[in-house]
């Protein structure tokens, strides 16, 4: 494992920071999700969707919350919770993990694991649910990531994009 960054740390996601947070969702989602190419139908899904302009409407809303991974040189990766959002499953929880987000290079290095624990102890500060979230069904880093840290899969749903639909697996902490 590769050393943390000694000046690196989580805060709270700021208005200056929603473009570096557009490109890092971009990177990350095309890396992804996208295997063999990049088309249009996915281009214009991930440029439509991933805008500073979306993230700052997200910083304005009560119901979002956004915490960065913040190091010497830029955010590395961010964790999105969403309050008001009802489990596509039967359980009773109404708030989303709605993107936990690390740039590739930086995998493997913790900072994930701390923006997890950083984003659960959010919810918890906030009195809002324990979260739910849903990933990719493909998405077998994601899937043993959430394991190791005490989730558990509890249903399916589905990811849409227009007409195009990806089985997205539900999971809750364990513990």
């Amino acid at each position: 494992m590769s050393p943390l960054d000694a000046a690196a740390s989580i805060r709270p996601a700021r208005a200056s920071d929603c473009s570096s947070l557009a490109a890092l969702s971009i990177e990350v989602w095309l890396s992804t999700y996208i295997r063999e190419g990049v088309n249009a139908f996915f281009a214009d899904y991930v440029l439509a969707h991933y805008t500073a302009d979306q993230f700052s409407k997200a910083l304005k809303d009560p119901s979002e919350k956004l915490l960065v991974w913040q190091s010497s040189n830029g955010i590395a990766g961010y964790i999105r919770v969403s309050h008001n959002l009802p489990c596509p499953c039967e359980h009773p929880s109404k708030t989303e993990i709605t993107t936990l987000y690390v740039q590739p290079r930086h995998h493997g290095k913790g900072i994930g694991q701390k923006l997890l624990n950083a984003g659960l102890s959010l919810c918890q500060e906030l009195g809002w649910d324990t979260p739910w979230l849903a990933t990719n069904s493909e998405n077998e880093p994601a899937l043993r990531f959430y394991a190791k840290h005490g989730f558990a899969i509890i249903g399916q749903t589905h990811f849409e994009i227009e007409d195009q639909r990806y089985c997205n697996e539900v999971l809750i902490p364990a513990r």
